[in-house]
């Protein structure tokens, strides 16, 4: 089965033929400011505020280092889907055996969950900052939020982008006034740019490591870049490298401006006052008596509501990209979406409802967690896939690139590892007489986490038997079906359901081109389903009745007529649907015409829906026709 392009409501549906220069820059630019806004989620925030408050400017270098990985990995990403034409969801269903890739798709769909969960409490949390909303009804409202990207994507992935773009530039100018009304000391800040660490600040440096790298954005990436139409020459593809590396450079540096910026603001604030936060609602309410304005707990609150939002529109992309990546299935994306922020809601719901805001706190934490373990799974098979020839040719990796990459790898990998192990014995030793369940379910799912991670690793190197495995060989390219030769149809019996109305001739006029064209017979059906029929059925003999049966008989006549072979069938029941399956059973048709009566919604529950009944029982293909106006 081909595989289905990324996005396919918006692949390739931006023009890049721009001259060179700026005009051209702004024809690549929106995918990474769509990826940016993972980097600045709520659960940024977190991390943020408790190093600022507790090591003041100490930690600014571990944001520059982050930033510098998450580049190199974003990059390599829009490298996939330009080159090889790609998402990682799509590359990695094609290189891995069948199970390993429902796996990884498993993985990926709960890291989706938990990363909407950290940005749906986020959202939640500023509409109680800023409106009193409580918390269970601000995360019931987020639900809406998904109608927005259904509702934009109907104009283009551009207005997705603007939109995107506009709240992350809510985001910069809310902390730019935070950070003039905070004046921190200027030299303090550059000395935070020199790496140091200790036993205290290396927990707080792995949790804001650990955040900065989503896995998700390593899916989303190469499915947005392949919206521009960038065409096919090597030239071509050199030239959208190279201006999405720019476009990757521009906005997560914007990233990394938001997250240094709540650091500074936190230790400007907390810092120097010797104040520890470790949650967002205590930054907000502490904000305006420490810096003297109420504007600043709004703007703060502002903000967060901006990268909430901000955040769960790209994620509910990335968890459309993954679905139909790793299944090559293309589900309705209003119910993709749906189905993604009822992962989150419902967790979200139940904790805010049991344990409260300081429940809310512990989960955003347990969602970090979750997105840790998916990571090394998105990171591995990146920089395989972008390092190999087979897959990009001349834009494999080179090899000052795969070091760079397998040091960021090791590096967010190994403290990811680290930082599951360490909630992991934390879970087990708070336990007490529950322990044994706790190891029960923590030892075979580590075991499994390892054996997998092991499996991806050593992949490339391999024996081919186990590399493939059930996937077989690699899935041709999109188009590639359409060049290979195809017998045409022949119909012998088609089926022609009836239903005495002005829809009839539309579905006669096409059976009876067809059956002329193939020398087919026409199998014309009827079902009386009016209360005399369902009471004696085939007894039934009203006047009704009889003049269904000369109106239908008027019709097969004037087919054989024309020399056409016709049979009509007169069937009685309460659901036509049922009748004409059952005919169809009987009769075999190799193809059945219905004509469709246009009404739709509230008519449907009253007229029925006989199509959509017949269609997804029947193994013969159904045209479905309706009235030319």
């Amino acid at each position: 089965m081909p595989t289905l392009p990324s996005l396919p409501e918006v692949h390739q549906s931006v023009p890049t033929g721009a001259p060179a220069g700026w005009r051209r820059l702004l024809a690549f630019a929106g995918p990474a400011y769509l990826v940016s806004v993972g980097y600045m989620d709520p659960g940024n925030w977190a991390t943020d505020l408790e190093g600022g408050a507790r090591f003041g400017y100490q930690l600014l270098w571990v944001l520059v280092v982050s930033n510098a990985m998450a580049i190199l990995l974003q990059t390599l990403s829009a490298r996939l889907g330009i080159i090889g034409g790609r998402d990682l969801a799509q590359a990695c269903r094609e290189a891995y055996p069948r199970p390993v890739s429902y796996i990884l798709w498993f993985l990926c769909e709960i890291a989706i969950a938990a990363c909407d969960l950290a940005e749906l409490l986020g959202a939640a949390i500023a509409l109680n900052l800023l409106f009193k909303i409580p918390l269970l009804a601000g995360v019931l409202l987020t639900a809406f939020d998904t109608l927005i990207v259904l509702w934009l994507s109907r104009f283009g992935i551009r207005w997705i982008e603007a939109l995107i773009l506009t709240l992350v530039a809510t985001i910069g100018g809310c902390f730019v006034v935070e950070i003039l009304l905070a004046r921190p000391a200027v030299g303090e800040m550059a000395s935070g740019s020199i790496p140091r660490i200790n036993g205290e600040s290396l927990y707080v440096a792995i949790g804001i490591l650990g955040a900065t790298v989503m896995p998700h954005n390593l899916y989303l990436h190469g499915a947005l870049v392949q919206t521009r139409r960038i065409g096919a020459t090597a030239a071509e593809k050199r030239s959208a490298c190279k201006y999405n590396l720019i476009d990757s450079v521009v906005a997560l540096n914007a990233a990394l401006l938001v997250n240094g910026a709540i650091l500074v603001l936190s230790a400007a604030t907390f810092f120097k006052r010797g104040i520890e936060v470790n949650e967002i609602q205590q930054a907000h309410e502490l904000l305006s008596p420490l810096l003297g304005t109420a504007a600043a707990s709004v703007l703060f609150a502002v903000a967060l509501l901006a990268s909430g939002q901000s955040s769960t529109l790209t994620g509910t992309m990335a968890g459309q990209i993954v679905m139909e990546g790793f299944l090559n299935f293309r589900m309705r994306p209003w119910l993709r979406r749906l189905l993604t922020r009822l992962l989150a809601i419902i967790p979200a719901a139940i904790t805010v409802l049991i344990a409260g805001e300081q429940g809310t706190y512990k989960l955003l934490i347990l969602s970090q967690v979750i997105l840790s373990l998916q990571l090394p799974f998105a990171v591995i098979p990146l920089i395989q896939f972008t390092s190999s020839r087979e897959r990009m040719g001349e834009f494999a990796n080179p090899v000052w690139v795969r070091a760079l990459a397998w040091i960021a790898a090791t590096l967010i990998v190994s403290l990811n590892i680290w930082l599951v192990i360490r909630t992991f014995g934390g879970w087990v030793e708070s336990a007490g007489e529950w322990r044994w369940l706790v190891l029960l379910i923590l030892v075979p799912l580590s075991l499994l986490l390892v054996g997998l991670l092991v499996y991806v690793t050593l992949h490339p190197w391999l024996p081919d038997s186990v590399r493939r495995g059930a996937a077989g060989a690699m899935v041709p390219e999109a188009g590639a079906v359409g060049r290979e030769p195809f017998a045409a149809p022949v119909y012998r019996r088609v089926l022609v359901p009836l239903d005495h109305s002005e829809h009839d001739r539309e579905a006669v006029a096409h059976g009876s081109a067809i059956a002329q064209a193939h020398g087919a017979k026409l199998f014309l059906v009827h079902v009386e389903e009016g209360v005399t029929s369902q009471v004696f059925g085939e007894d039934a003999s009203t006047q009704e009745v009889r003049s269904g049966e000369r109106y239908f008989e008027n019709i097969a006549d004037s087919l054989r007529a024309r020399g056409l072979p016709v049979e009509l069938i007169v069937r009685h029941g309460p659901r036509p649907s049922d009748e004409i399956i059952r005919v169809a059973a009987e009769v075999e048709p190799d193809l059945v015409i219905m004509a469709a009566h246009g009404h739709r919604w509230w008519k449907d529950l009253v007229f029925g829906t006989t199509i959509n009944a017949v269609r997804h029982e029947l193994r013969a293909p159904v045209l479905i026709v309706r009235e030319r106006s």
